[in-house]
């Protein structure tokens, strides 16, 4: 199995960089959001994260950029329903939360429901 590589360097070099130098390692509108400052609320979550990194965190932050010091961290994502569990993985740097925690769910029809009209129920026999 391939070791991880972000950007053609490992990920023990990257968890050493500091947030300007990770940075510089990112696509221009991460880069940008980073250059721009965290909210207060992302902010917090990330301090709850350095205090804590083994406990479980709850957070509706979906636009927040994923660190290197989140690798390893379970947390759950709000899509507008519930939490979706997410462990951050090496792979996941620089993606948003909630690209991993998807809003909508695909539909599936099947049969006409219950009271549908007489012409939606029509299958042809061939």
């Amino acid at each position: 199995m391939a070791k991880f590589e972000f950007r053609g360097k490992k990920f023990e070099d990257i968890s050493k960089l500091n947030m300007e130098e990770f940075s510089n390692l990112l696509k221009s509108r991460q880069r940008r959001s980073l250059k721009r400052g965290m909210t207060e609320k992302q902010k917090k979550l990330l301090e709850k994260i350095r205090k804590n990194p083994k406990k479980f965190h709850r957070t509706h932050e979906r636009d927040m950029l994923i660190l290197p010091e989140m690798v390893g961290v379970k947390i759950g994502v709000y899509n507008g329903r519930e939490y979706v569990i997410l462990e951050m993985k090496a792979d996941m740097l620089g993606h948003r939360l909630g690209e991993f925690s998807p809003t909508r769910k695909q539909v599936k029809h099947s049969a006409p429901g219950f009271g549908a009209t007489r012409s939606s129920k029509f299958v042809p026999l061939k």
